[in-house]
């Protein structure tokens, strides 16, 4: 019903709009690309011809509409992106009401917002009608029953900031936690469920993936750079139902920007980077969006060159700086619109990192030094290929299949001069290639009535063969390593149904079958291992969301999630071992509230319980050599919150934390005292605290920020062996933008109080036993960045 202070004109634009999109078939071509043509003309006419096309449901109360001029239309696009041209600029945003309907309202007045905010801080939605794309279904984040982290086109960060990696967003997220091995060697962890600090043949706890293709299966994150993504999904876990084997602690979805078909454009973005007492660095990136036929075929090209300068001195072979590392990559994308709701779109990337050292230093030699006799070098490349194909029906029904193959090789050294045993120059050099090919199809739907689905299945294969060899630099001998290839075949499907208009509630399982086999590569001392285990898992899915208010949701979550097991070098040399599957239980319960308007808090809260058993972990002994085993069980609660203050418009106010407590239990946990049997790398609390202020100067928009980010104290691993100490630091960083037309510009500062504090107690795990081992902080350093679009 309209008010009484509504004009009759815009009675009549109500009226006009929803009749005709009701005399329309419900084509929930939300997601969907159509044909759109307007004419230049009035708002209320565009409006009411776009509801004509498209078969949506649009309407207004506003009155006005007649009033607006809007420019013309023409080209092939979702409802969507054509709802938010025609509205860009009138005061006037549209609100999804359901899969198939849109309200026009009156936007809020506020001051240009540059895309320039200075302090990488977590990035929260203040609008309700973000898709979380890794549910696989069309819901909306304040109404997604589980805890999830939505970094909306990297907005946090400046067109010009640093280039940003997931090393970078994990330190921005307490819910995430990695190591510092180096870029491309780190493992990372979510909601504290972490196995091991070490690289080796279990399968990650955190999945990966970029689009719809899985990017990893074991061993370390490979760090791909994060240019030109348009948005980045942490959904905490397990995940097992929709993700299966391997999700245990969440999946990480990096979702690249799709080919624009309708228009070209591109941008280049630069930067210089000083460390104080070490090196400088650079970056350099590009991206080209190019429409081969219009509204039909695209191709976008992404490449971007990054040196980090180093810091750290080996004082015995009198060298400065010796970190130093270079990333190189590009990637493409081509897009294919076939019509009638098809979308084929394939590509692939390569990115290359190479480490010229390992970056710890020595509590002996100094903050930032160490000693040792031989470079430790390392590299890691990683090649992925993709076929995704889509298909929207008018009915809503929508088809996904999506195909990839990942191919990814690395490589450490380390000097094994002062191991126990050795006398002159020893070099240890360890090689991982691992092939992974996915597959997926799967068919979902989202119905006006509130009810969504999906449901499908997925294919499996992956091959992990690691290579070893130990001895004099240059001819090194081989000693034993491990081949394992797994396959899986599983079919999963999931549900929400609305109870109410408030309560809705969401079922779904996944019943996987996966078999791995484990060779040696050479003969082995004891053949009392297992060459190959089948397994076979069910894993439920049970939640809720209830609508308390408007913007206000609570939720809770039960889920659980496995990990395939294999074989692995075990203890003593020359010796395999087969380790078991591991599995997770995981309950959760939370709160998200949305602001309406400008001004006003954004933010999530939630509480978990996991409870894990037969952890699977990569570990070494105390000769330096490398083993896995099943090292008990563990029962960890979380305690997580993320939100955005905006008091008035233009300031943020932002924080996110995360407090943990967990405990573990076997044999290797009790050889430690009672205050260090934890998972590795979970500080008890690590919270972030940034306030950043936007305001326009003519033309121009500037910016300022800071920011704060304190990680508590956390162990290197299980056991009296590994329960070293580290963390515990405060890191403060600021920054400043410009950005004028389509010229942004940057000026960010890290590390202002210059502490060269352990954030990670380990660089060669070789020489482990001297627990003498830290990987300082990168002293302060201030990046100058420009970035240009077009």
């Amino acid at each position: 019903m309209a008010s009484d202070g509504l004009s009759r004109r815009g009675k009549a634009i109500r009226a006009s709009v929803a009749a005709l999109s009701l005399a329309c078939a419900p084509a929930a071509l939300l997601a969907a690309d159509i044909r759109v043509s307007i004419s230049a003309t009035t708002l209320d006419i565009a409006l009411t011809t776009l509801a004509r096309q498209s078969g949506a449901d649009i309407i207004s109360t506003e009155p006005g509409l007649g009033r607006i001029p809007v420019k013309r239309l023409d080209g092939r696009m979702p409802v969507r992106t054509a709802l938010d041209r025609l509205l860009a600029g009138t005061g006037y945003r549209a609100v999804a009401i359901d899969a198939t309907s849109y309200r026009i309202v009156r936007a809020p007045a506020q001051r240009p917002v540059p895309r320039h905010h200075p302090a990488p801080q977590p990035a929260v939605s203040p609008q309700n009608d973000i898709i979380v794309t890794a549910s696989k279904q069309a819901v909306a984040l304040l109404r997604f029953p589980g805890s999830i982290v939505v970094a909306g086109g990297l907005s946090n960060r400046s067109a010009a900031g640093r280039p940003a990696d997931m090393d970078d967003i994990a330190r921005t997220m307490p819910v995430l936690q990695n190591t510092e091995f180096g870029p491309g060697r780190n493992k990372i962890f979510i909601r504290g469920i972490a196995d091991s600090s070490f690289n080796g043949s279990t399968q990650s706890t955190a999945s990966i993936y970029f689009g719809d293709v899985q990017l990893g299966y074991s061993g370390p994150e490979p760090s791909l750079n994060l240019y030109d993504i348009e948005q980045v999904e942490v959904m905490e876990g397990p995940q097992g139902t929709l993700y299966g084997a391997g999700a245990i602690g969440g999946i990480i979805r990096l979702t690249p920007h799709a080919v624009d078909l309708s228009k070209p454009g591109g941008s280049i973005t630069g930067g210089i980077t000083a460390t104080s007492g070490g090196a400088a660095g650079g970056d350099l990136s590009a991206m080209v969006n190019l429409p081969l036929v219009d509204d039909r075929a695209g191709v976008r090209l992404v490449g971007y060159r990054v040196r980090d300068g180093g810091y750290i001195e080996d004082r015995e072979r009198r060298l400065s700086n010796i970190n130093r590392t270079d990333t190189v990559g590009g990637r493409i994308a081509l897009r294919v619109d076939p019509g009638d709701g098809w979308n084929v779109d394939t590509g692939g990337l390569i990115q290359r990192i190479d480490a010229a050292d390992a970056q710890y230093a020595e509590v002996g030699a100094g903050p930032l030094s160490r000693r040792s006799t031989l470079a430790q070098p390392f590299h890691n490349q990683l090649v992925l290929g993709r076929l995704v194909i889509h298909k929207k029906w008018n009915s809503g029904l929508e088809l996904v299949s999506a195909t990839g193959v990942v191919d990814m090789h690395s490589g450490d050294a380390y000097d094994a001069t002062r191991a126990p045993g050795f006398f002159r120059p020893t070099i240890y050099e360890n090689n991982d290639a691992n092939l992974l090919l996915t597959h997926e199809t799967r068919l979902s739907r989202s119905t006006p009535g509130g009810i969504s689905w999906v449901a499908g299945f997925a294919l499996l294969y992956d091959q992990d063969a690691q290579t070893r060899s130990l001895g004099p630099p240059g001819n090194p001998a081989d000693i034993i390593g491990v081949t394992n290839v797994t396959k899986s075949l599983s079919a999963f499907a999931e549900a929400t149904v609305p109870v109410s208009p408030s309560l809705s509630l969401t079922f779904g399982a996944r019943v996987t079958t996966a078999r791995t086999d484990g060779e040696p590569s050479t003969q082995p001392r004891a053949e009392d291992f297992v060459r190959g285990r089948s397994t076979r898992r069910f894993d439920p899915t049970a939640a809720a969301s209830w609508l308390v208010a408007p913007g206000l949701a609570l939720f809770a979550r039960f889920q659980s999630g496995y990990r395939t097991g294999g074989i692995a070098v075990a203890r003593g040399i020359g010796r395999v071992a087969d380790f078991r599957s591991d599995s997770i239980k995981v309950g959760e319960v939370g709160l998200r509230m949305e602001r309406e308007g400008p001004t006003g808090l954004t933010m999530s809260a939630g509480v978990s319980f996991a409870h894990w058993r037969d952890i699977q972990a990569d570990l070494f002994n105390r000769r330096g050599q490398p083993y896995t085993t099943n090292l008990g069980n563990a029962d960890i609660v979380g305690v997580e919150g993320i939100g955005d203050w905006v008091p008035v418009r233009g300031l943020h106010a932002t924080f996110a934390f995360l407090y943990t407590s967990n405990s573990v239990d076997g044999p290797l946990a009790q050889s430690s005292v009672l205050a260090n049997r934890h998972l590795p790398e979970t500080p008890a609390f690590a919270g972030n605290a940034g306030l950043s202020y936007e305001w326009p100067v003519g033309e121009s928009n500037l910016s300022v920020g800071a920011s704060a980010r304190y990680v508590g104290r956390s162990v290197l691993g299980t056991g009296d062996f590994l329960d070293v100490s580290q963390g515990r630091y405060t890191v403060i960083g600021l920054s400043c933008g410009w950005k004028w037309r389509n010229i942004d510009a940057s000026l960010a500062a890290d590390n202002l109080t210059n502490r060269k504090d352990n954030r990670f107690a380990l660089g060669n795990p070789i020489i482990l036993g001297t627990r003498d081992q830290t990987t300082p902080l990168r002293p302060l350093n201030v990046r100058a960045g420009v970035a240009i679009s077009w």
